[in-house]
């Protein structure tokens, strides 16, 4: 290990190295952001796909809103639901992981301390080095069971509180990606609305999948580009099952 890495930190001296890891390149929280995707994209696509296929079915301003209106805020509550469900889901099953290793390692330690060594071993530790380890974790029962949730589960804590919030999250992203492309009916032509919906939808769709590359990891111009090609393909079909089961004029 080179002398600049192993070296003690010292605030002052590495003040510059301390900007960079707070601010430059800060670590990202992205639970809260994959429930603003999901709500805001699965809401925006949706009814992005409802109301371009009663536009074309019916050609009718009032129907188009009516339907949009409606599938907002029941794909809102559906998607809030969902989110929340799910999240209650992930802790239930933590929790009962969570039990199931207390018992193991209260019944069965040597083997449990023998998966502790494994875990270690394929870390590169070997030696008495790797005794120590395992004698250190494996002398308190609570970093035992949480070193072998994380390690050999993958599976971290969670808390029921986190459910309500993602539920939030997605209830409000699912309205207000509903929402983008009912905006042009309230104000143009249904023919000329279809296309600035369009527009307006694949330009977001665009912009979060750009955000999400620069947040998390890929290319955002790439990432940006699926988004908006998945949502707006997605979208059409929509579009194609209202022109094919179009309305007659004056029906």
């Amino acid at each position: 290990m080179s002398s600049e890495i192993s070296k003690e930190y010292h605030p002052h001296r590495d003040r510059d190295q301390l900007i960079y890891h707070r601010h430059t390149d800060a670590h990202r929280y992205t639970s809260w952001l994959a429930d603003v995707i999901l709500g805001g994209q699965d809401g925006l696509v949706n009814v992005l796909g409802i109301v371009l296929g009663v536009a074309a079915a019916t050609q009718d301003a009032r129907i188009v809103l009516v339907a949009g209106l409606a599938a907002t805020f029941a794909e809102s509550v559906s998607m809030a639901a969902v989110a929340y469900t799910s999240s209650l889901a992930e802790t239930a099953h933590y929790e009962s992981e969570l039990e199931r290793e207390y018992r193991h390692v209260r019944m069965v330690p040597a083997v449990e301390k023998n998966e502790i060594r494994e875990i270690y071993h394929q870390k590169g530790f070997e030696g008495e080095l790797l005794d120590q380890i395992v004698d250190k974790i494996t002398a308190d029962e609570d970093i035992w069971v949480g070193v072998m949730m994380s390690e050999e589960h993958q599976l971290n804590p969670t808390d029921r509180r986190d459910a309500l919030r993602s539920a939030i999250v997605v209830g409000i992203a699912a309205v207000v990606g509903s929402l983008i492309p009912l905006v042009p009916f309230f104000f143009l032509p249904v023919v000329t609305s279809i296309w600035v919906s369009l527009v307006i939808a694949a330009l977001t769709l665009f912009v979060v999948g750009v955000y999400k590359a620069r947040t998390t990891v890929g290319s955002p111009g790439k990432s940006g580009l699926e988004m908006a090609v998945i949502g707006i393909v997605s979208a059409l079909v929509g579009y194609l099952v209202g022109w094919l089961l179009k309305v007659p004029a004056g029906s």
